[in-house]
C-alpha cells in the first residue's frame, strides 16, 4: 500500500492577493500548509488574505514582489524562504493581460505581458527547483488560461505567453519526474474576477454563447484542482494541462 498521507509543507501562491490566487492560498492553508502570499501593487488586500488564514488558525506570510523581472522573481522567492523555509508548493498564478490587435499592439504591451506571465513562471520555478530536488518532493502548479490553447482575438501576445508556458510545463515535467516533483497546469476558461467585470455586455453575451454550460465559472470551482494536484494522491499526475472551463473547448 502507498503511503498517501498529505504533510504540512510550504507553499508559494503568486498574484495571490485576489482572485483565484486568493482562493487557491486559503485553500491551501486550510489544508495545514504555510503560504506566503505574493502581491505586487495590492499589498492591503494580500495582508487581508494572510488575516484571513491566521484567523482560521493557519501559517502565513505576504511577500512583496514583482514577477515580471528576475530580480523580482529572486526577491519574491527569498522573502517565502526566510520567512517560512524553502519552498515544497509553487503555484505560479500571477499573470497580466494587455489586449490589442496585433496591428495596433505597443511593445511595452507585448513585452510586460511576456515577462509577467511567462518568464514570471520559469524564473519561480528555476528558483524553488534545487530545493525540490533536494527534499525529493515538489508540486509545482501553472495557472494557465482556455485561450493558451485555443486562442483568442486581440489576445495574441496573452495566448502566446499562456500556450508557452504548456511547452514549459511538459519539459520541466519530464526532467523532474524521477524527484517526486509533479508539474502540471490548471488553465480555467472565464471565471467570474475583477478581470471579467469590466467586460463589455456585448462581449459577455458572445462568450456566454461559446460556453456549453451558458457561465462563467466561479474562483470556488478552479480551487479544487489545484489543491488536488498538490496532494499525495496525485502524485502520478504530470505533465498535463487541465482545463477547467465549463465545457469551452469542446
Amino acid at each position: 500500500m502507498l503511503d498517501l498521507t498529505d504533510q504540512p509543507r510550504t507553499a508559494l501562491v503568486t498574484g495571490a492577493s485576489r482572485g483565484i490566487g486568493r482562493g487557491i492560498a486559503i485553500r491551501l492553508a486550510s489544508m495545514g500548509h504555510s503560504v506566503a502570499v505574493n502581491y505586487n501593487s495590492h499589498e492591503d488586500e494580500a495582508l487581508e488574505v494572510v488575516e484571513e488564514i491566521r484567523s482560521a488558525g493557519g501559517t502565513a506570510t505576504a511577500v512583496g514582489g514583482s514577477v515580471a523581472s528576475k530580480e523580482g522573481c529572486e526577491q519574491i522567492v527569498a522573502g517565502a524562504v526566510e520567512t517560512l523555509g524553502p519552498v515544497e508548493i509553487l503555484i505560479n498564478n500571477a499573470g497580466v493581460i494587455s489586449d490589442s490587435l496585433l496591428l495596433r499592439m505597443k511593445d511595452e504591451q507585448l513585452e510586460h505581458t511576456i515577462n509577467t506571465n511567462l518568464w514570471g513562471t520559469i524564473h519561480c520555478t528555476r528558483l524553488v527547483v534545487p530545493d525540490m530536488v533536494k527534499g525529493r518532493w515538489g508540486r509545482i502548479i501553472n495557472i494557465s488560461s482556455i485561450v493558451g490553447l485555443r486562442g483568442n482575438l486581440g489576445q495574441s501576445n496573452y495566448s502566446a505567453s499562456k500556450a508557452a508556458i504548456h511547452g514549459f510545463t511538459y519539459s520541466v515535467a519530464k526532467e523532474l519526474a524521477k524527484r517526486n516533483i509533479t508539474v502540471n497546469v490548471v488553465a480555467p476558461g472565464y471565471v467570474a474576477t475583477a478581470t471579467s467585470e469590466v467586460i463589455s455586455d456585448r462581449a459577455r453575451k458572445f462568450l456566454l454563447d461559446l460556453i456549453p454550460m451558458g457561465r462563467f465559472g466561479y474562483v470556488e470551482e478552479i480551487v479544487p484542482m489545484v489543491a488536488f494536484l498538490t496532494k499525495e494522491e496525485a502524485r502520478y499526475v504530470t505533465g498535463e494541462v487541465i482545463r477547467v472551463d465549463g465545457g469551452l473547448a469542446i
